[in-house]
């Protein structure tokens, strides 16, 4: 063998060597990572399922520690995040004005929004976060957060329009926006009318009525039309069926003859029958062993 043969093999070989070696360290690292991100899991779903126990057990905030610390531990834990938004939930008091109650409401938006950057089909998410800003939006009442609660009810219903609950809750937006103007107008002419006072079961003055159509009519229309289709989803809904009553009652101060308000009114008063039928029939049902 000559000296530049060697010399030229030798190279080689020491360069193979190095190669073989970093590819073993690298598999080696790879083996530890992976060892250490299994840890990882493990202990995440370990965190989750004490934090599941403690919300049971309705230990709200022991619970929410847990599940912060699975989603810090395993970010790809979904049910961690979910539990953590619905802990934040549970927590918020609809109306409390407090900084921190309005702390976790804001937190449970957060977490529920932060899931559908990555799931945004995500069911659960989409009605969490529907659910709670609906909740913060009633008092102090805030028209921005019930419309964008609208949005994500309007979500679930592309993706599943078999389910009748974001008709429902739709329609609960609706009644919420019209009888609040209704009783605004009733509030305003008692307070110009000393010595004519309406009653809230009086029909809204004809000169009301105008303003009242033009601002209401179309979500009360709307509002009617969901609760329907809720009904003919599940027929049995008489939470549906309870808000069907009071949108028709809403839409008698909206026509013009005595025989159409008298037709509104007494189909609110069927519904409410109807309910009472549904009650009935389930008190007698024979109760499931638990």
């Amino acid at each position: 063998m000559t000296y530049a043969s060697f010399s030229c093999k030798a190279p080689a070989r020491s360069r193979l060597a190095r190669i073989c070696g970093r590819a073993a360290a690298l598999a080696a690292l790879l083996t530890l990572i992976g060892g250490v991100s299994g840890c990882a899991k493990l202990k995440a779903r370990d965190l989750l399922n004490k934090g599941v126990a403690a919300f049971k057990n309705g230990q709200y905030d022991a619970a929410i520690e847990n599940f912060k610390e699975a989603k810090d531990t395993d970010p790809t834990l979904l049910n961690a995040r979910l539990y953590l938004a619905t802990a934040y939930a549970t927590e918020y008091i609809p109306g409390a004005p407090s900084p921190e109650n309005q702390a976790r409401g804001n937190q449970a938006v957060t977490e529920f929004k932060e899931v559908l950057e990555t799931y945004p089909d995500n069911l659960s998410a989409i009605d969490g976060v529907g659910s709670i800003l609906f909740q913060m939006a009633g008092t102090p009442f805030d028209e921005k957060k019930f419309n964008e609660s609208r949005t994500y009810h309007q979500k679930h219903i592309e993706l599943r329009p078999q389910d009748p609950e974001p008709y429902y809750w739709i329609a609960v937006i609706d009644w919420t926006f019209a009888y609040r103007t209704n009783r605004e107008l009733r509030l305003d002419y008692n307070k110009n009318n000393i010595k004519k006072q309406i009653k809230d079961t009086d029909a809204l003055p004809a000169s009301l009525r105008p303003e009242y159509v033009s601002k209401c009519s179309t979500i009360v229309d709307e509002g009617i039309n969901d609760l329907q289709k809720a009904i003919q989803i599940r027929s049995d809904y008489d939470d549906a069926m309870g808000y069907l009553n009071l949108l028709y009652r809403l839409k008698a101060d909206m026509v013009e003859s005595a025989d159409e308000r008298n037709n509104l009114e007494k189909q609110a008063d069927d519904l409410l029958d109807k309910i009472k039928e549904i009650k009935q029939r389930r008190l007698e049902q024979p109760q499931s062993a638990t």
